[in-house]
């Protein structure tokens, strides 16, 4: 049977972590990576972003009563929707 992890870190993993953080990145062997090719055809349907949850704050936003129309009558999920609107707004003005 498998011990349970106690959420406990022993302290001798906490001392190689704090000297791991304190090594400069020139000196980190980075040889057992592999490389990642944008043209490797395993990466052809990659979504960037696709596991990226940022997170949420709640706002009150006062929309026209005709365009909240538009969105609701989409189906569920207009603040979704909303949001997903100004995201490519958003990144389309940072691609500039």
């Amino acid at each position: 049977m498998k011990k349970k992890s106690t959420g406990q870190t022993s302290a001798k993993i906490e001392r190689e972590i704090e000297a791991l953080k304190k090594m400069p990145d020139s000196e980190v062997d980075f040889s057992d990576i592999p490389l990642q090719n944008a043209d490797d055809p395993r990466w052809k349907n990659a979504i960037v972003g696709r596991f990226y949850r940022p997170i949420k704050i709640p706002i009150a936003l006062r929309l026209d009563a005709d365009v909240l129309a538009w969105l609701k009558s989409q189906g569920e999920g207009y603040q979704s929707r909303i949001n997903e609107i100004l995201r490519r707004q958003m990144m389309a003005e940072l691609k500039h």
